[in-house]
């Protein structure tokens, strides 16, 4: 391809992206294939020869499409927003044309200095402290593009262990880095994103997950109490990541009572504000920044609900010398004559080359200036208030959490196996895009006002679908236990008996660990043992054995009771019961029965004596029934 067919197949390619954007709603938003769909869509191996590019562009809509979520839909209420704009295209363009590397101020000039400056004016439009401004004679810090949240953590992370191990190496000049960085710990909420976790992985730091308050919020006094438990152990605090807008609830950690702990512990205060960050351009929502100053790292994604598509992600650090001590590297061929004295983002960062990322942020910042972008936030946050009032106006759903900017949480009052089986159709139907996340135990459907398109009509839509598919799970639902209980009257031949089912049917109540708060993190365990007395003697009465007749032992339990046809209809129930989005606690572990209860395994599940049970906190119980036997 030449110069002039480059021409002319850009145009078309800038009129087929506009007619996609402009006509989105009309597509599927989520994709009905399977893994593996355009293998075999695809040759097994690059064509020898060039081929024509309509045979190229043909395909786009034939093989590339139909496999896309469309992430700009105003049906697109998954994850948080990651949107684009008109300027933000364009910028990139010019970018992707440019395609320098700036690592080193030499390498391109401009690329590093429009970067210090944009960083600059969206610290400005959020309100940041001064530290953080490249261009303040009180500051030691300043701004930088990163590609992910994710990455910026990682980098806080062994920015602060960098920093710790030579304070402590100050009073053990003898020890080894491997050492102290075995003592060091980290801390953030039970609710943060995963991507903390990774980078402890990575930095071989433990990461202690802390839980939050009613409101989701990881609080001053938690925080303390953590910390000194630890240096009792002999551990050495490091970092806390805080987090503005949790993924699962959009929840706030108190700043205000986190901050001055960390500042008074030594602990490196990071904040992730990946989604919330964008709306801190509005001035009503600046008190949830409140402790800010106290920060040592703050970063936020305008590539999410600001209009500047991925990848961008502003990062702004307080010493940009602890920086670059941990991540600087001087081989000759990346020295230049200005080497000191200018910024090289090198040092600033994991990789070695950069994109020219400031161009599309600086495209948009212009293009829509601080008003728009103010007035496009507002609009996402009133479409999220219209849908909150549609869902609190029907009686069959709830919201269990507090709404917090553009995302939504709710379910159906009917319980976690009725609201997975309505997210499952909504998906299923093409029409949107959601996914789940649990609270307490309870399996909640986020739903985020995620497009500058969204308009009032597209809520009023998206809820009509989602208020009717839930009308027709909870009439299919009433139709199933109508059945079964015409089974059970059927059935029954005493009153006995039907007080004894009723018993047992309290079971499943009791050993779902419904509104049970978990204070720990596994990546293996789905065991959980029984937590209080009433538990225990519910399964004695299930499963009593009678005395011994005719050389075998009668069962006089409750399950012995029931029809075979009603225990049916429970097996399915328990199933769908215990398949929940659950944590395990380590710390209740034989509680009851006194003994150490490792992790349930998978033999553990043979201890029961019907096959059809899956539930871990049932078998957890019957180790305990044993036990006192």
């Amino acid at each position: 391809m030449q110069a002039e067919e480059y021409n002319r197949r850009g145009k078309e390619l800038v009129d087929y992206i506009t007619e996609y954007l402009t006509k989105i709603r009309d597509r599927r938003v989520h994709p009905d294939v399977q893994p593996g769909y355009l293998h075999q869509l695809l040759p097994g191996s690059a064509p020898v020869e060039p081929e024509k590019w309509e045979n190229i562009f043909s395909d786009i809509e034939k093989l590339i499409m139909p496999g896309v979520v469309h992430w700009q839909s105003p049906h697109m209420h998954a994850y948080f927003p990651a949107l684009t704009s008109w300027p933000s295209l364009l910028g990139d363009m010019l970018a992707d044309a440019i395609n320098c590397l700036g690592f080193t101020w030499a390498s391109s000039p401009a690329c590093t200095e429009l970067e210090m400056n944009v960083l600059d004016w969206l610290a400005k439009a959020l309100a940041l402290p001064n530290s953080f401004l490249h261009h303040h004679p009180d500051s030691c810090g300043g701004g930088v593009l990163q590609s992910t949240v994710s990455e910026s953590t990682l980098i806080s992370l062994l920015a602060a262990r960098k920093a710790k191990i030579l304070e402590m190496k100050e009073s053990q000049p003898e020890a080894d880095d491997s050492v102290l960085n075995s003592k060091l710990i980290a801390y953030t909420s039970d609710l943060a994103h995963s991507s903390v976790e990774k980078a402890g992985l990575i930095s071989l730091v433990k990461i202690r997950f802390l839980p939050t308050d009613e409101q989701f919020s990881l609080r001053g006094e938690t925080l303390q109490a953590a910390i000194d438990e630890d240096r009792k152990k002999g551990l050495v605090p490091v970092l806390l990541c805080a987090t503005l807008g949790t993924t699962g609830v959009c929840s706030f950690d108190c700043l205000s009572e986190l901050g001055p702990i960390c500042a008074r512990e030594g602990l490196w205060l990071h904040i992730d504000a990946a989604y919330a960050g964008t709306a801190f351009v509005c001035p009503e929502f600046r008190g949830l920044l409140d402790g800010v100053e106290y920060a040592d790292s703050f970063v936020f994604n305008p590539s999410k609900w600001m209009m500047v598509h991925f990848d961008c992600t502003a990062y702004w650090v307080k010493d940009k010398y602890k920086l670059q001590q941990t991540f600087s590297v001087d081989p000759i061929y990346l020295r230049h004559e200005n080497s000191g004295a200018a910024t090289d983002f090198m040092h600033w960062q994991i990789p070695l080359s950069r994109k020219f990322r400031s161009l599309k942020l600086w495209f948009v910042m212009r293009s829509f200036g601080i008003k728009n972008l103010q007035a496009h936030v507002r609009h996402g946050i009133d479409m999220a208030k219209l849908f909150e009032s549609l869902v609190r106006s029907d009686p069959n759903f709830e919201i269990p959490a507090q709404r917090h900017l553009g995302l939504v949480v709710f379910r159906l009052k009917g319980g976690n196996t009725v609201t997975e089986e309505l997210l499952k159709a909504l998906i299923k139907s093409g029409t949107m895009y959601l996914i789940p996340a649990a609270i307490h135990e309870k399996l909640i459907i986020r739903f985020t006002v995620t497009s500058q398109f969204t308009t009032r009509e597209d809520i009023l839509r998206d809820w009509g679908i989602i208020r009717q598919t839930a009308t027709e799970l909870l009439h299919r639902g009433s139709v199933d236990q109508a059945l079964c209980r015409a089974a059970q009257q059927s059935q029954r031949n005493s009153s006995v008996e039907a007080n004894k089912f009723k018993q047992a049917s309290l079971i499943y109540s009791h050993l779902s660990g419904q509104g049970q708060r978990k204070t720990a993190r596994s990546l293996s365990c789905n065991s959980e043992p029984i937590s209080s007395l009433k538990e225990f003697n519910i399964l004695q009465q299930v499963f009593r054995d009678g005395p011994v007749k005719n050389g075998s032992r009668i069962k006089e339990g409750l399950l012995s009771k029931l029809p075979e046809n009603v225990i049916l209809l429970e097996k399915r129930a328990l199933k769908k019961l215990t398949k929940f989005y659950s944590v395990p606690s380590f710390s209740q572990c034989g509680l009851q029965c006194g003994i150490q209860q490792p992790c349930c395994s998978l033999k553990s599940l043979q201890i029961f004596p019907k096959p059809w049970f899956t539930c871990n906190r049932v078998n957890a119980a019957l180790t305990c029934l044993k036990h006192h036997s």
